[in-house]
């Protein structure tokens, strides 16, 4: 799905229009945020997006399970693996591809323990089984699968909520406020627009600690570019960022080539992003979520073999207060 580009300008007639849709969606979703939840026998850490699109949960949630580790922890990460064929609750391992698991676990087990399964409860039960005393939980804010005890909310500092409305009329998958009633803290990642603002001075109004954070480009894979013009690739929820990532870092994106989230690349499209590098003499780079997506099939073969990443690490700008934030959660009782 390509979001419609009106989400992310101020409220306009479109916006408008659409707002009783919106209104019955918000109602809806704020009720089934709501529904009691079934508690498991951890504490449980959520990372959620309050939109529609990447906002950077799968960096945040692998930064949080590292920190925990580093802290002693054995976390665990629960997922239903959008995308993926399996149901589960099956765990991650290296002969899974993501068209079984779905392309962010496979990010995630490079970290920590993953199941993925449609059925959290049921998921949480084999982490555990597992060895896990701590699960994170990526993306079901909005859901009621299992019960949260602490529920960080992630924000991208560009679009920050859009417009502030809800699905259709805007990116918000719940009312704003309805979903910051729900969490205990908020991060922004990147440098805030006004409608990051918006969404901070919001959190902050309730009471929330608002964090702040940056996804930091791995060196070497930035040292491999340098002075190689690339042609770039992305079908993540804001691929526009990764090409400003590369950008910033000095790489000449000469072509930048975009596709829907979670995009399953086709042999055609492999073929012509392979074409169209050699044509043009550039070198192919794309982010690790849709480098592994290139696996599993040989008709990506010579397109990943060709493919650079440049992964990113997202750094808390306060470290400390997040740590304490964890340590409060997870200490015995």
């Amino acid at each position: 799905m390509r979001e419609p580009a009106f989400w992310w300008q101020a409220p306009g007639a479109i916006s408008a229009m659409l707002s009783p849709l919106a209104m019955a969606y918000d109602a809806v979703a704020t009720r089934r945020m709501g529904k009691p939840a079934a508690r498991v026998a951890a504490p449980v850490v959520c990372i959620g997006d309050p939109t529609v699109g990447g906002a950077g949960k799968t960096p945040t949630a692998i930064a949080i399970a590292r920190m925990l580790a580093a802290a002693g922890r054995r976390p665990a990460f629960l997922t239903r693996g959008y995308g993926g064929s399996l149901a589960g609750p099956v765990i991650v391992s290296p002969h899974h591809d993501a068209a079984a698991v779905g392309d962010e676990p496979l990010l995630l087990a490079r970290a920590a323990t993953t199941v993925v399964g449609r059925n959290r409860a049921a998921g949480a039960a084999v982490a555990l089984a597992q060895g896990a005393d701590i699960l994170i939980l990526d993306d079901g804010f909005q859901s009621p699968s299992v019960h949260k005890d602490f529920s960080l909310l992630v924000i991208d500092g560009h679009r920050g909520i859009g417009n502030g409305c809800t699905v259709p009329a805007g990116p918000l998958r719940a009312g704003l406020k309805a979903q910051i009633d729900r969490a205990q803290a908020m991060v922004v990642v990147g440098a805030p627009s006004r409608f990051a603002d918006l969404a901070a001075a919001a959190a902050q109004r309730c009471g929330l600690p608002v964090w702040t954070g940056r996804l930091v480009p791995d060196t070497a894979a930035l040292a491999a570019l340098a002075g190689r013009p690339v042609l770039a690739f992305a079908g993540i929820g804001h691929p526009r960022k990764f090409f400003a990532t590369l950008e910033a870092a000095g790489i000449a994106v000469t072509q930048a080539v975009t596709f829907p989230d979670h995009h399953a690349y086709t042999a055609a499209e492999a073929n012509d992003l392979v074409r169209r590098a050699e044509q043009a003499g550039l070198t192919l780079v794309t982010t690790e979520k849709d480098f592994v997506r290139l696996g599993g099939a040989a008709e990506r073969a010579d397109l990943a073999r060709r493919t650079a990443t440049v992964p990113v690490t997202l750094v808390f700008d306060d470290t400390a207060a997040v740590k304490s934030a964890l340590a409060a959660l997870t200490r015995p009782a």
